[in-house]
């Protein structure tokens, strides 16, 4: 390898000594090299550039247009920037052709990108992501109105129903179980899990899930006016009421116990979920809360999509299980939204009038924070202008967060070899 840099730094030099001592001087330095003339110092570099290793294969050339076009949507129409950017930035690094040996691409070991994707590998990230999200929910609006935790619930039967949907199509239940989970919308979570259950899915499993939390405002609201009829949707839900510092400083205590009792597996995401809550509802650990809601989340969401598009290596990522993978998270979506939104019009027969439930508020039970809730808000004021829907549909989307959290840790039990 020395020798070829030798030639690289000097091979413009070589060629203006040439001219002034004539040949004995590059009769000396291919001499130097080892018998490396200039030639083949040119051959070597063209042979060491991602020209030559395209190997006549186009397929990096697809990825680097996947990763242009996710940057182009966080750019252009403002989707998920903090999650696209870097995400779309790791797949063009990922798929730059390259010779293998010099500890350069993501799955070589000792390469930077190895070491960085290591966090992804084991699992480190998705709890860091969720200590950072517990720092910044505010669960006042479920505490205040406890039943729309149900529609979060319910927006989970796009887990199951993918997982069931991967078995049939002849993924084993360890890799069903990982692909189910896009069906929660949750980048963090699907990571965690396939971390564990499907490693060689990661990449496809992680971009299918951001991608679709990415593109909530595109998917979402066709389903909604397709399920809700207007008058439904222009129903408006009383305030929430005040809820006290007591119940905040509880809520996540309790909520701890109760959903780590239940599911044990889930303990690395709830525990930091609802430990970050707790530094931000304390009121005495405002630098930590701080801390983990900004420097730490923003560090960790660098780090986990410029790996998480790193390791869609084309030779790695383009295969018919990654184009099964997009096609069955994107009717998890539909499905968990769908769910979410039917469940919210079945939980209005047993209230009563004066408590009626806007349905659309059923769609955020996917766990997108805070997107799928602000899609509820818009739809909401196209209804009607006055009509505000947000700090309602932030109940059954914290609960999401929850849910999918909780349904992670169930397969996990069940599917761990």
């Amino acid at each position: 390898m020395r020798k070829f840099v030798t030639v690289y730094s000097v091979l413009a030099l070589l060629f203006c000594l040439q001219i002034v001592f004539g040949t004995d001087v590059m009769a000396a330095v291919t001499e130097s090299t080892g018998g490396l003339s200039a030639a083949d110092g040119l051959t070597e570099l063209w042979n060491f550039t991602g020209f030559a290793n395209l190997h006549g294969s186009y397929s990096n050339l697809i990825m680097i247009a996947v990763g242009l076009f996710f940057i182009f949507l966080a750019v252009k129409y403002d989707y998920e920037p903090l999650l696209l950017i870097p995400i779309g930035t790791g797949i063009l690094l990922g798929n730059i052709p390259f010779s293998e040996g010099y500890k350069i691409g993501i799955y070589e070991q000792g390469s930077v990108l190895n070491y960085l994707y290591f966090g992804v590998e084991q699992g480190i990230y998705p709890p860091l992501i969720f200590l950072g999200i517990g720092a910044m929910t505010d669960f006042s609006s479920l505490i205040s109105n406890p039943k729309l935790m149900i529609l979060g619930a319910a927006a989970q039967i796009g887990i199951f129903a993918t997982f069931l949907g991967a078995s049939a199509i002849g993924f084993t239940p360890q890799e069903a179980g990982a692909i189910g989970i896009i069906g929660g919308a949750d980048g963090p979570t699907a990571i965690f899990l396939s971390s564990k259950l499907a490693p060689h899915l990661m990449g496809a499993i992680a971009i299918a899930a951001y991608s679709y939390m990415a593109l909530v405002p595109v998917i979402q609201p066709p389903i909604m006016r397709l399920i809700i009829p207007k008058k439904e949707r222009a129903i408006k839900m009383k305030p929430p009421r005040a809820v006290s510092k007591t119940e905040k400083i509880m809520f996540p205590l309790i909520a701890l116990l109760l959903t780590t009792f239940i599911s044990p597996s889930a303990l690395p995401l709830l525990g930091m979920l609802f430990f970050g809550n707790l530094l931000k509802e304390s009121g005495v650990t405002e630098r930590l809360a701080d801390t983990a809601r900004n420097s730490l989340i923003n560090i960790v969401t660098i780090l986990l999509g410029v790996t998480v598009g790193a390791s869609t290596q084309a030779n790695v990522f383009l295969t018919t299980d990654s184009l099964k993978i997009f096609g069955l998270g994107a009717l998890s979506f539909v499905v968990a939204t769908a769910g979410g939104l039917l469940f919210a019009r079945f939980l209005n027969v047993f209230v009563n009038k004066d408590n009626k439930i806007n349905p659309l508020i059923g769609a955020a039970g996917v766990s997108a924070v805070p997107d799928s809730a602000r899609v509820v808000q818009m739809e909401g004021l196209k209804t009607d202008p006055n009509n505000h829907l947000l700090m309602h549909a932030m109940a059954p989307n914290v609960s999401g967060v929850i849910g999918s959290a909780v349904a992670a840790g169930i397969m996990l039990s069940f599917l761990m070899k």
